[in-house]
């Protein structure tokens, strides 16, 4: 997705003088000049799968010498050599042992992105933003609990040295999620939220993943360190990052997270996928398990993965529950999936992404108990979401409505990069994030990491 014009005209009107204010951040004439650290995971090319207006087309990396380089590399130049609306990016690389002191010294850029290995992510956070770089990082920022403290820390720094420490929560851009929050707006429709109990939650967010999967039209090679929760994290501390954010966007809309009053944990638990040695050659191309992941091996071929997590948690007494699950592969026709459910006094608001909806994520509107009057509730807050979002009708089905969505909406993930990248480029020209987004970065994590700290004494 291509940013638009007026907006790139904007930002380098108003950044020139933010990036001059600084000498460590300072670049040249207001234009946004991208530096990618040691880049592990494929998020980190899709934040360049299309040109982004304002920002420079040379982008400097800082990466050791090795394969995860070199994939990203050939990522971008697939994006550059495309048939259809090819992208024009340079990559000017350093590789070295010290890339990181090197970015740091030469400072040739004012936005970091990380994605990529998590372990060393938190450290790097901390140095970056004390350094005077705006960070884009990829989820998450943090995979344990002893590093929360100083990701919190970070969020200070970043404030102190007047930079933008964001993370990218894509999900926030899938239509049906956007509809789920804007119907959750209709009181008329949903009521109000149910408060639940830890047994029926109010709020239930369940994603499925797959190891072997299809990006950008070619079968994902993986680094074998994706499958070592030390380096990765934990799938209850990575993936469920995406759901913990989205229960807070969608109940609590741009309002903030106290994570020391409005948060109590009920339970949470952790289970592995575990993958054969044929299966493990064929996502990372490699013949053999590395030694750091022996440790997790089981009668000598069997990969035990720590890939799966759920948790089960208050937000200002509201009950949800959130669960990643990693299979292997996807079944024919299927891809990742994601089930939701908000529950309201009036009605539920469910999406479902499975056979019957052909693997589509769909947001259906059903009655809650003793809600007789859904038909004419639904009709008259139509016009209102139609505002936000022409051309959304709904449909009636024999369990309540489903939401019918325009083709035009359906982006598909990949796309949701470029929506991020723009809200953070709106944030960079204001010159500061929503006074909700930092502390509610701080809640999701907390939670997440503190639900890790739970299902590891809950065996």
């Amino acid at each position: 997705m291509k940013l638009s014009p007026i907006v790139g005209c904007l930002f380098m009107a108003t950044l020139l003088s933010a990036c001059q204010s600084s000498e460590k951040n300072a670049t040249s004439s207001g234009e946004i000049h991208l530096i990618t650290l040691d880049p592990g995971h494929f998020h980190a090319a899709l934040v360049q799968k299309n040109m982004l207006d304002g920002v420079d087309s040379v982008v400097h990396v800082y990466a050791p010498d090795g394969p995860d380089l070199q994939l990203h590399l050939d990522k971008i130049q697939g994006f550059n050599t495309r048939g259809e609306n090819p992208t024009h990016w340079k990559e000017e690389v350093y590789k070295g042992d010290d890339f990181f002191d090197k970015m740091i010294k030469d400072k040739s850029g004012n936005v970091v992105v990380m994605a990529g290995n998590n372990r060393l992510k938190t450290d790097y956070v901390q140095k970056t933003v004390g350094a005077g770089f705006n960070v884009l990082a990829d989820k998450p920022m943090v995979i344990s609990a002893s590093e929360f403290d100083k990701l919190k820390e970070s969020f200070a720094t970043a404030e102190k040295n007047k930079v933008l420490l964001y993370d990218i929560m894509t999900e926030r851009y899938e239509i049906s999620t956007m509809l789920q929050r804007a119907f959750s707006q209709q009181a008329g429709v949903f009521g109000t939220l149910e408060k639940g109990t830890p047994e029926n939650p109010a709020v239930t967010k369940e994603s499925v993943h797959h190891f072997y999967k299809n990006v950008s039209g070619s079968i994902l090679t993986r680094p074998a360190w994706f499958m070592d929760v030390e380096q990765q994290g934990e799938g209850i501390v990575d993936v469920t990052t995406h759901l913990v954010d989205l229960v807070q966007w969608e109940c609590f809309p741009e309002q903030v997270i106290d994570y020391q009053k409005d948060i109590k944990l009920n339970s949470a638990r952790r289970w592995t996928t575990d993958m054969s040695l044929s299966q493990f050659k064929a996502i990372t191309k490699q013949d053999a398990f590395p030694d750091y992941l022996k440790k997790d091996v089981v009668k000598d071929s069997v990969l035990r993965v720590y890939s799966n997590g759920e948790i089960n948690y208050q937000l200002r007494g509201v009950n949800a529950k959130v669960s990643v699950t990693w299979a292997y592969k996807a079944p024919e026709g299927a891809g990742d999936t994601h089930y939701s459910i908000m529950r309201g006094t009036k009605a539920n608001l469910i999406i479902r992404q499975g056979a019957e909806q052909k693997y589509k994520p769909t947001l259906y509107i059903e009655s809650a108990s003793g809600n007789k009057t859904l038909e004419a509730d639904v009709k008259a807050a139509l016009p209102a979401i139609q505002q936000e979002f022409p051309g959304v009708e709904v449909k009636k089905i024999a369990s309540g409505w489903e939401v019918v969505i325009p083709e035009k909406y359906k982006e598909g993930h990949e796309a949701h990069f470029g929506r991020v990248a723009q809200k953070y480029l709106d944030y960079l020209k204001a010159g500061n994030l929503p006074a909700w987004e930092v502390p509610n970065m701080i809640a999701k994590y907390y939670t997440t990491t503190q639900a890790l700290e739970l299902a590891k004494k809950s065996k």
